[in-house]
């Protein structure tokens, strides 16, 4: 969106419990954790792309299993060839290796694993409809890459929490993704919100250096003249990465992640119809 560069916020978190009810498939000869509606349908589908945590990690599936609960095929692909970033990762990870390589974690690695994925729940799934949701990093429209990643500032947002918010965006064109919600997006620019040709949902938190108050008014400008529907729904008391790692033990935390999440599933059954 117009949105600044990640910071350290992005790492703050906590690691939630429960029982995954997906399971593990290639799709697009990418590993995925796939959960399925107690339907068993295919036809409404929400590809979800992680944070830098990755597919495996348990408050993503979790999510996917909410998702699959609420009458959608989910699909979470292994954006990063098995290579995620640990949880609390060790101090003195090298970003630049990680994210340079070998083999490195670039759009150009990334975007093919996207697009394969949505090309087989197209054709090979019989996904009529498909709706993306993103965290941070997956939320992103096309651009110049190389330029984009070259300074540390970027290095360290791909890190910590990449705007994976950014691929929903990105791929958020007629006759690939349908519709779009992105939470707590970060390093989305104006000239690319302006590119996206389906309705978009954004849930944002009142503390949040990196998509602030003035980042938010600037996108709703940018939405309201695309002409495409859209949402940016504010939750006071809550910071960067609320509706992924937010500490639900607190009740007004708890409160926040539930109804981010209501968000994009209210929203999704709007436009994946």
């Amino acid at each position: 969106m117009a949105s600044n560069a990640p910071g350290p916020c992005c790492v703050v978190g906590v690691k939630h419990e429960g029982d995954p009810k997906g399971t593990y498939k290639n799709i697009g000869n990418v590993e995925t954790y796939i959960a399925y509606p107690p339907s068993q349908s295919t036809e409404r589908a929400i590809l979800m792309l992680t944070d830098v945590i990755g597919h495996r990690f348990i408050n993503a599936q979790l999510i996917a299993d909410q998702f699959a609960a609420n009458g959608y095929l989910v699909v979470v692909p292994d954006l990063f060839h098995g290579d995620p970033v640990q949880l609390n990762r060790p101090d003195g990870f090298d970003i630049m290796k990680w994210l340079q390589g070998p083999p490195g974690h670039l759009p150009n690695r990334v975007d093919p694993v996207v697009q394969s994925v949505i090309d087989e729940m197209r054709t090979k799934m019989g996904c009529r409809k498909i709706g993306a949701v993103g965290y941070c990093f997956g939320v992103r429209t096309p651009m110049d890459w190389g330029k984009r990643f070259i300074a540390y500032s970027i290095l360290h947002v791909m890190l910590t929490r990449p705007p994976q918010a950014k691929y929903v965006v990105r791929f958020l064109h007629s006759g690939l993704l349908d519709a779009g919600y992105v939470a707590h997006p970060s390093f989305v620019e104006a000239d690319e919100l302006r590119k996206i040709e389906g309705p978009l949902s954004i849930a944002a938190a009142e503390t949040d250096s990196i998509f602030p108050a003035p980042k938010r008014h600037e996108s709703e400008k940018i939405l309201s003249e695309v002409g495409q529907p859209y949402q940016i729904n504010l939750f006071s008391g809550v910071e960067h990465g609320f509706a992924v790692r937010a500490d639900i033990s607190k009740p007004h935390l708890k409160f926040a992640k539930e109804n981010a999440f209501i968000q994009a599933v209210t929203w999704l059954n709007q436009y994946l119809v």
